[in-house]
């Protein structure tokens, strides 16, 4: 819970009503216990994995014992969450178990589909606001969001035997997966120019994908619109901020400052231009 201000977006927003905010933290602590299950979990992870889908179905019967499943229940209740998305995080860290790479742009997003996509319609029906068309949009923002957290972490993720990073967008740009494992000690060596090519093309794809789904925001009224956007702006402002830095993560993600989150949030706010 306490890694929820290092995200790129606001995870809860102080700026909401206490009880919707609580209910946001109590998805997003169980995201992080999904992921930390199927990242770092010592033994068995298809074990631990089934073990909390478990736990998830005695959530919803109001018997969990974890205690983010117990903090679960109440917005499992109030909000009456489907079960459905939820299930998608976990076979998200499954397919994490079998599949390290992956070969097309679209084989990427299916797998975005499982690991991100849920946590936007999730958020919507906390806020009250999921219908067909605004699940559609929000998942074009969460995708946009997760394709910039793995271009962020190509290194880190290279480094535990995966590459997120298309194999048909790394030959098109002739980066060969070896150079997303960083670089030799020293801040002094050059960016290879075939990854700066590679992360600039799927920046660009996120952009878009970002600009596809803004409209989410003008949809909603009042606080539900403001946390929406901080969504979008806070991709926004990421994805800005690796560009500034001329593309290079090898070091860690690049992070933009208060001021360029602010900006991008009225940007989005205010419908000037896209993220």
């Amino acid at each position: 819970m306490a890694r929820a201000g290092g995200e790129n977006f606001p995870v809860a927003s102080r700026l909401l009503p206490r009880r919707v905010r609580a209910h946001l933290l109590a998805i997003y602590g169980f995201a992080r216990l999904v992921d930390e299950l199927g990242d770092a979990a010592p033994g068995d992870r298809m074990a631990a994995l089934d073990w909390l889908e478990a736990e998830l179905d005695r959530a919803f019967e109001g018997s969990a014992q974890h205690p983010l499943l117990v903090r679960l229940q109440r917005t499992l209740r109030d909000c009456a969450l489907p079960r459905e998305p939820f299930a998608r995080l976990i076979e998200a860290n499954r397919i994490d178990q079998r599949v390290g790479r992956y070969e097309t742009w679209e084989q990427l997003r299916g797998y975005c589909a499982l690991s991100a996509n849920p946590v936007g319609e999730l958020v919507l029906r906390v806020l009250g606001a999921a219908t067909p068309e605004r699940i559609a949009l929000s998942d074009s923002i969460c995708t946009a969001l997760q394709l910039i957290e793995h271009c962020q972490d190509v290194v880190e993720d290279y480094e535990a035997g995966r590459v997120y990073i298309p194999a048909e967008d790394l030959r098109r740009f002739g980066c060969a997966p070896e150079l997303l494992g960083g670089a030799e000690p020293g801040r002094d060596t050059p960016l290879p120019e075939p990854l700066r090519a590679v992360l600039t093309f799927e920046l660009a794809r996120a952009r878009g994908l970002l600009g596809a789904g803004q409209p989410l925001a003008g949809q909603l009224r009042g606080r539900a619109r403001l946390a929406v956007a901080g969504f979008v702006a806070g991709g926004g402002a990421a994805l800005e901020a690796i560009v500034r830095a001329g593309y290079d993560v090898r070091f860690g993600p690049p992070r933009p400052g208060r001021g360029r989150r602010a900006l991008a949030l009225a940007r989005v706010l205010l419908k000037r231009g896209g993220p």
